[in-house]
């Protein structure tokens, strides 16, 4: 599908479409309005069983308001048709959406009023760049923007993610970790605050690996995490622990090579699953593989599995 709005080079305003987003949408929405602008998302602290999703759509400059609305209009109604249908595939309502004209310079840092410092796990604090922190002994801080890749830890599944990454460095040495579809690098950095030696990040969006780089130099660790855009199928070698945090057919499609991947005895972190018939097929896929249930965490509807290859 291409982009409503194509030509992001051109001056003029940009059209903020905003919709709430129910938790189990959340991560396919944020995937079709991401598609649908073109541009970067923005996505409000999880409450009240949703978020607020937005989008970014660039105008063509006119001189014209009349020109200007109409331009606007047309972007609402395409943007809306489409998530209309998204909404349709899960039974939900969409909402009517909400709209804000903004300038040129005001488009790219109007998300930034919901990345705030936080604890993503005890001991381990996410900050943006332009906020100060000071961390209390024994915290770990990561410095993160997330650009134009999704992911700033503040989803329930990336905190489940990052707890079974502490328990799995904890329970076993780990010398090598994948993180398959790194985005902003906040699992592969994780990884590496709590003592793995390398990792390797892959993701097949370029704008997530141009972001993921800058992060992990952001935090000097580049010297223990190479970021790639190596398909999955490519990717030579076996780890000790293996992290994928994406969504339930994609996590089933990719079950063979993330089984190659994972080392015999190895450790598997499977996240961004929904609860209930979601977990429980993937628990499936994954047991007729070879793989044991080690641990799972809960949050809100959403599941985070660890499970362990067995030895052969």
């Amino acid at each position: 599908m291409e982009p409503l709005i194509v030509d992001n080079s051109a001056g003029g305003q940009w059209l903020k479409v905003t919709v709430f987003c129910p938790s189990s949408l959340l991560e396919p929405a944020s995937d079709l309005m991401s598609v649908l602008s073109g541009s970067g998302v923005e996505l409000s602290p999880e409450e009240n069983g949703g978020a607020f999703l937005s989008g970014f759509f660039r105008l063509e400059d006119s001189d014209d308001p009349r020109t200007q609305q109409n331009l606007a209009d047309q972007t609402l109604a395409a943007c809306s048709h489409e998530m209309t249908k998204l909404f349709a595939l899960y039974n939900c309502p969409l909402g009517q959406p909400e709209t804000t004209l903004l300038a040129d310079q005001d488009w790219a840092t109007s998300w930034q009023q919901y990345f705030k410092p936080f604890e993503m796990i005890p001991g381990l604090v996410i900050k943006p760049s332009w906020e100060m922190y000071q961390p209390t002994p024994g915290q770990y801080v990561l410095e993160m923007d997330p650009g134009m890749a999704f992911g700033t830890g503040q989803h329930a599944s990336t905190r489940m993610a990052s707890a079974l990454i502490r328990q799995s460095l904890q329970d076993c040495a780990v010398g090598q970790v994948l993180d398959v579809g790194t985005g902003t690098a906040v699992l592969a950095m994780t990884a590496a605050r709590l003592g793995a030696d390398r990792i390797l990040a892959t993701d097949n969006d370029p704008d997530a690996t141009t972001v993921a780089r800058a992060n992990i130099a952001r935090n000097t660790l580049d010297d223990r995490i190479e970021v790639v855009d190596t398909p999955v199928a490519a990717i030579v070698g076996a780890y000790q622990l293996v992290c994928a945090n994406i969504v339930h057919d994609v996590l089933v499609e990719m079950a063979p090579e993330l089984t190659r991947l994972t080392d015999n005895g190895g450790r598997l972190i499977l996240a961004g699953l929904l609860a209930g018939d979601q977990e429980q097929h993937v628990i499936a896929v994954y047991r007729d593989l070879g793989f044991a249930l080690v641990n799972k965490l809960y949050e809100q509807e959403w599941v985070a599995l660890l499970l362990e290859k067995k030895l052969v």
